[in-house]
Parts: structure tokens; sequence; C-alpha cells
């Protein structure tokens, strides 16, 4: 296993940093698509409003605005919906 040198790596992100502010590098970015809808991915995984609140570790009165639109989620229950969506054996793993 090599060593990192984490000095190196900030140091390297500082003059990317720097280049793509002087216009001379262009930096790597990634969009995230957003999830299905809540309801779309629990009834994919064949879970129950409950058991899919636990799992998100939501209420599952949270669960149900979701669904009905009164909320939406965001931040981390976005991005455990993505997992979900993107990789449902890990996520039921976690059950």
């Amino acid at each position: 296993m090599s060593k990192r040198d984490i000095g190196q790596e900030l140091l390297k992100g500082v003059r990317e940093i720097k280049a793509h502010k002087a216009g001379k590098k262009k930096l790597r970015t990634h969009t995230l698509k957003e999830p299905s809808p809540p309801q779309v991915i629990r009834a994919k995984l064949k879970l129950s409003q409950s058991a899919f609140a636990g799992l998100m570790g939501v209420s599952l009165r949270t669960v149900q605005d979701w669904e009905q639109g009164r909320r939406k989620p965001s931040g981390p229950a976005a991005a455990l919906l993505r997992i979900a969506e993107q990789k449902p054996k890990i996520f039921t793993e976690l059950s």
C-alpha cells in the first residue's frame, strides 16, 4: 500500500484552483441527477412506507409528506434516495 502525501495533494489542489481562477485550467465537475420520486423508489424496493422510513432514518410522516408532495427530500435524504435508486441491493442490505 502506498503512502499518501496529504500535504502535496492539498498544494496541488490549491494550484489547480489558482489556475482555474486565472482562466488557465478547467476544473472537472459532476452534475448529480435528481432521484426519482420517493414513492417510485420505494415501490421498486417493495417496501412499506414504514420500512422505507426506517431505512431512510426519517419518520413515517416524513415519507408520507414526500409522497403526497407536501415536502421535498433535500440534502442527505436526497443522497440516500439516489443510493437507493442506483444501488438498491446495497441500500436494502442496511436493514
